[in-house]
């Protein structure tokens, strides 16, 4: 039988850094029983800059056996007050996503999985992948997928929690896939002025071993 994998981009949302330093980040959700995840549901924010780290990390892995999709251009006109640009931005993401999980490949990547389910930081990520932890792949998929972790002793203090379940039900918080494990698909349109944008979704298929 063929696995499933869905991903969402959406919900794009202004973060502040400063008063004069502001950046948009989108909203990730994976739904899927492939056994190339261990979480089957989870959710993530990540900015545009976190996608560049991880097509280049994708591209020096895979050392060029797989031709990895486009990301959408970088705009030097690109505006946090323009719902057009910041939509077309979003469907790029979504698309570049869906390619990526369907190539068998890049879906055995730790970078990948970090990336996709933990929100971690790059800089953390990175350490991470390169076994320069004191916490593992698995546990930092485990443990760190609701928030970022301030400190390496945050994590270390999640990881030291006894839990018996697999978590994945309070991973996913947003009411329609609590409702919905797979929405129907709905037609693309303009981000709204709050900018939340609509969700995508695309069933695909990943013929791959366990990781």
């Amino acid at each position: 039988m063929p696995q499933v994998v869905s991903v969402w981009v959406r919900d794009p949302r202004i973060q502040k850094n400063d008063f004069w330093h502001a950046y948009i980040d989108y909203e990730i959700c994976l739904h899927t029983d492939s056994v190339c995840f261990t979480k089957k549901i989870s959710t993530v924010r990540r900015r545009f800059s976190e996608f560049v780290w991880l097509r280049q990390k994708l591209k020096a892995n895979s050392q060029l056996m797989a031709r990895l999709p486009k990301l959408p251009p970088k705009n030097p006109f690109f505006s946090l007050n323009n719902s057009q640009q910041i939509t077309e931005r979003m469907k790029g993401l979504h698309r570049f996503l869906e390619q990526i999980l369907q190539n068998p490949l890049l879906l055995s990547d730790s970078c990948l999985h970090l990336f996709l389910q933990s929100q971690l930081s790059v800089s953390k990520m990175q350490a991470c992948a390169a076994g320069r932890t004191h916490y593992s792949v698995a546990q930092a998929l485990q443990r760190c997928s609701l928030r970022r972790f301030h400190s390496e002793e945050d994590l270390q203090k999640d990881l030291s929690m006894s839990c018996d379940s697999d978590s994945d039900s309070s991973e996913c918080t947003d009411p329609e896939l609590r409702n919905k494990a797979f929405p129907t698909n709905k037609a693309d349109g303009a981000a709204s002025s709050d900018l939340v944008g609509t969700s995508q979704e695309k069933t695909i298929s990943c013929s791959c071993g366990s990781t």
